[in-house]
């Protein structure tokens, strides 16, 4: 602006004196500068949202309705407990269209709920059981289903001895899976036998000496777990087959002989009731379970223990070196040999609500993969003919040949008789342990028991 005013007064200056010195006609410029706007084109890049369709895979979920198995077990000690529960998994996996609900209910438990468990409306379709008289009891009341479609569809008539097929028919007709089993003898604690000179006797009289011995030096020489009366059951089972052969004790289990004959009344006079007096047990036994009185040996303060083999799945792994066997002693010579040795396996509820599933899963426990995997992961000695027995220790093939140079295999007391009558015989053996003197007064009792229950059948 200061440079347009000053550009201005010059000019009119200049003009002013030109006219005074002549007149004529003047033409000026004038430079003015001034601000003038401008509109200008301008490209301005513009950011535009575009929705582009975009194809995505998502995984939903599909629930799929699978079949039911219901399955009660009475395998509830820890080892046996785990390879259940592995068994079920390892059958969900090759059924994965079948759900099994699993039930493990305690072993004496199990033992009482079973016949409420066959005679509900809606019965677990695949139990745990006893071969022999126990499973018959269920099968001549039509509570197990016959299942001899799957014995011969799987081979099992061929491949099962003879010996266990006739555990699981009924006029010929199979209503039962047996899967294994296992012996009874007499066990005992190497160490405490070194310690004082002893071995394994072989006569009664050997044994008598060998618990002498031990009792003279401050060791229990038998431990026992009372409680649940089977324990006892055992001793009059060796006894009676030692003292009058098993023939005749089988007899007196099917009801065709007398429990006051002299010869049963000899087993516990001359030889059970010494062993109570003498005090070769331990005290108060009906205080304690089988495991209990297991602790006495495991401790140290008892030496033997008269159990079957599934002792071993209880006894410390540190100290089973030192855990070891022998046959229940010969009493008589001249007498056939006969050994308990109960076999355990499976069955079907003959109100099963999923058969099939449930001939499927028994079609699974039967097979010579799942008892080697028994054999393997339990030691349980197998019933199927195809399971490589070199799997197993030098201690069950003792226990295997020492079954096999016996002269008759039994189940078990409360499995060779009818359930009413080891209820009653039991009971019997309690009392007898409290009361040795009163004998008379209980096989007189036990002999009318056995007249009603078996005269009613």
């Amino acid at each position: 602006m200061k440079k347009a005013m000053f550009t201005l007064l010059a000019a009119m200056t200049v003009l002013v004196m030109l006219v005074a010195c002549q007149p004529q006609t003047v033409t000026v410029t004038v430079e003015v500068e001034k601000e003038v706007p401008v509109e200008v084109e301008v490209e301005v890049p513009v950011e535009q949202t575009v929705e582009v369709p975009v194809e995505v895979e998502v995984e939903v979920p599909v629930e799929v309705e699978k079949d039911l198995l219901i399955y009660n077990s009475m395998h509830g000690d820890p080892l046996p407990r785990e390879a259940d529960e592995e068994l079920v998994q390892m059958f969900e996996e090759e059924y994965p269209n079948v759900d099994v609900v699993h039930s493990i209910v305690a072993h004496e438990d199990f033992k009482q709920a079973i016949r409420a468990y066959l005679t509900a409306s809606t019965p677990p379709d695949v139990m745990t059981w006893f071969a022999g008289n126990r499973a018959r009891f269920f099968i001549d009341k039509g509570l197990i289903m016959d299942i001899s479609d799957v014995w011969e569809q799987e081979g099992w008539n061929e491949d099962y001895a003879k010996g266990f097929r006739a555990l699981s028919s009924v006029d010929d007709k199979q209503y039962f899976l047996p899967t294994s089993w296992y012996w009874w003898a007499v066990y005992y604690r190497p160490s405490i036998f070194e310690q004082y000179g002893l071995e394994p006797p072989q006569s009664w009289d050997e044994f008598l000496q060998v618990c002498e011995t031990l009792k003279g030096n401050g060791i229990t020489p038998l431990t026992i777990g009372t409680k649940y009366r089977w324990t006892a059951a055992a001793w009059f089972d060796y006894f009676n087959m030692r003292v009058n052969g098993p023939e005749f004790h089988i007899n007196l289990m099917l009801g065709t002989e007398s429990y006051t004959d002299p010869r049963v009344k000899t087993v516990f006079t001359d030889y059970w009731a010494p062993l109570i007096e003498n005090g070769y047990f331990i005290e108060d036994a009906a205080a304690y379970s089988w495991q209990e009185g297991l602790q006495f040996l495991i401790d140290g303060d008892a030496a033997m223990y008269l159990m079957g083999d599934f002792i071993r799945d209880s006894f410390p792994d540190e100290l089973e070196d030192d855990l070891d066997f022998f046959q229940f002693p010969i009493i008589d010579s001249s007498v056939p040999i006969g050994e308990d040795a109960p076999t355990d396996g499976y069955f079907i509820a003959a109100e099963a609500q999923h058969a099939e599933e449930a001939k499927a899963f028994l079609a699974y426990l039967g097979s010579a993969e799942m008892q080697q995997y028994f054999a393997e992961k339990l030691g349980r000695l197998s019933t199927h003919n195809a399971v490589d027995v070199s799997v197993f220790s030098p201690q069950q093939q003792k226990g295997i040949e020492m079954m096999q140079t016996a002269d008759y295999v039994a189940q078990f007391y409360d499995r060779d008789t009818t359930p009413e009558m080891a209820d009653e015989g039991m009971n019997g053996f309690m009392e007898f342990w409290d009361t040795p003197g009163n004998i008379d007064d209980i096989l007189e009792r036990l002999e009318l028991a056995r007249q009603e229950i078996f005269e009613s059948e």
